[in-house]
Formats: C-alpha cells, sequence, structure tokens
C-alpha cells in the first residue's frame, strides 16, 4: 500500500486567521490516513507580504485564505498561479450561495467577525471569569457562574471552561479532592440553581494523561497520582458523588474539547427551556 504524502497546508488571512484553521481543522480531521503539516500566516494585508509568502511554499502544498480585499485577492491569485499552485477560498462557496438566495452582496473588510461589541465584552469577561476560577479558586463565588464543571484531576476542566468562555458562558470548575471546603460551595452553588456538570473520563486513559504530565513537569518514579489503581478508586468514588448529588456527567474519553463544550451548551440549553 502507497504511503500518503504529507501535505502542506498554507492558510492565509487578513485577520487573525482563526476562522481559517478551524476549518481546516474540520476538514483534516476527517482523514484517518495522510499527514498534513499546517503553514499560518496571519494579518497578511499587503501585496509584498504575499509575494515572500509565496516564494517559499513547498510542494506538494495547498493554500487556502480568507482574503477578502478585492486587489489583494487578484494578487494572491496571479502569484498562486504563476507558481503553478492549488488554491482555494474557503468562505467563497457559502458566501455566494447566501447573496444568491438573498440578494444581498457581502462587505469586503478583513476581521469584521471581530469588531468590539457587547458580545465581544461579553466573551472577555466570560474568559477572564474561567481563569479566575479555575480549580476551586475563589470558591466562594461560584454563584456568580453559568455552569460549574466538576471532576477528579486531567478531565480537561480547564481548557473546557476556557472555550466555554469564547463562547461567551461564565464556566468555573472544581476539583474532586475530597476537600470539604470546595465541595461545600459547590453543593450550596448547585441548591440556587446553578448547573453543575461532572466530567468523567476511562481510568486507563486518565492515568495515561497524567503518566504523560508527570513526564512533562520532569517528576519520576512511584506517584500514586498517575498509579491506575488509585484513579480507578478516583474515578469511581466522583461517579458515586454525582449519583449522590444528581449531576450530569459527560464521558470526555474520546471527546474533544470542542465536542464536551457543544454537549454542555446543550445541557444548558435542554434546563433553560424547562
Amino acid at each position: 500500500m502507497t504511503e500518503p504524502k504529507v501535505l502542506n497546508l498554507y492558510l492565509i488571512s487578513d485577520s487573525t486567521g482563526n476562522t481559517l484553521a478551524s476549518a481546516a481543522r474540520a476538514v483534516t480531521i476527517r482523514f484517518e490516513t495522510g499527514s498534513f503539516r499546517d503553514h499560518k500566516f496571519v494579518f497578511v494585508r499587503t501585496p509584498a507580504r504575499i509575494d515572500e509568502i509565496v516564494a517559499g511554499i513547498e510542494q506538494p502544498a495547498l493554500v487556502l485564505h480568507t482574503v477578502v480585499d478585492g486587489a489583494l485577492r487578484d494578487h494572491l491569485d496571479q502569484a498562486i498561479a504563476a507558481r503553478g499552485l492549488e488554491a482555494l477560498a474557503v468562505l467563497d462557496p457559502v458566501v455566494a450561495k447566501i447573496s444568491q438566495m438573498t440578494g444581498a452582496s457581502p462587505r469586503a473588510r478583513p476581521g469584521q467577525q471581530y469588531q468590539i461589541d457587547h458580545t465581544y465584552h461579553e466573551r472577555i469577561a466570560a474568559i477572564d471569569y474561567a481563569i479566575g476560577h479555575d480549580d476551586g479558586q475563589i470558591a466562594d463565588r461560584l454563584l456568580s457562574a453559568d455552569v460549574i464543571l466538576v471532576g477528579v484531576s486531567r478531565t480537561s476542566k480547564t481548557p473546557t471552561c476556557i472555550y466555554l468562555g469564547y463562547q461567551g458562558v461564565k464556566a468555573a470548575n472544581v476539583p474532586l479532592t475530597g476537600q470539604t471546603d470546595v465541595l461545600h460551595p459547590l453543593l450550596a452553588a448547585q441548591e440556587a440553581g446553578i448547573p453543575v456538570i461532572g466530567l468523567i473520563a476511562s481510568p486507563s486513559r486518565l492515568a495515561q494523561v497524567r503518566s504523560q504530565r508527570l513526564h512533562v513537569l520532569d517528576r519520576g518514579g512511584p506517584d500514586t497520582y498517575a498509579n491506575l489503581d488509585q484513579v480507578r478508586e478516583e474515578v469511581a468514588q466522583a461517579r458515586l458523588f454525582f449519583d449522590r448529588h444528581e449531576i450530569p456527567t459527560i464521558d470526555v474519553t474520546r471527546r474533544s474539547i470542542e465536542e464536551t463544550a457543544a454537549e454542555i451548551l446543550d445541557i444548558l440549553r435542554g434546563q433553560k427551556s424547562r
């Protein structure tokens, strides 16, 4: 069987590049085989910068871009064609279809989705909240949360809270360590109507992640933190805690942060509609 080629993906944006990177990732994860190497270029707003990028492209390559300025796009198209490269403007098909169906013309201004408005400030406040209420910090202020995530160590509580913050959701997280000084405010918040969601994972996966964490921290030798039997006991106790307090749970073993956050948002929407 022929080995799949490594494809260089050149992501060119005249703004932050977040939309483009998300689109590229959504596509590449659908390929079980094959390898992709991303080259991301952001705030590209001059012909000279385009020439510099295109000159350095290594084959095999596909150029993906979200450049909206007409003159800059023309220059990019010409530079790409001169080198015989393949390029796609990833948002064009959607923009064209919406324009066709509504009769409206799109505006061409880089970074329009990042304009500073009320929603933007809400997102920033939510991210600040997630950072300030990470791992049980300021436990006595959990009543101001939109949702509280609970779980044993390495169940992706922190990155999920940060991701929810980008969606404008104020998410706090509390570790299940058996310390009652954190659990009392948590249960008080639940009693007050703040949604609480438990995150769990398979013991084998948790032990693996914790072992990798210890390696990164350069903490060798025996440690119950990554011991499989110890992790099994922690997970079992967490499940009992969630059952006892009627806390809905999400198994994050095979879920990405985005998938976990999406399920949390679904749970929150379901609770609001009751």
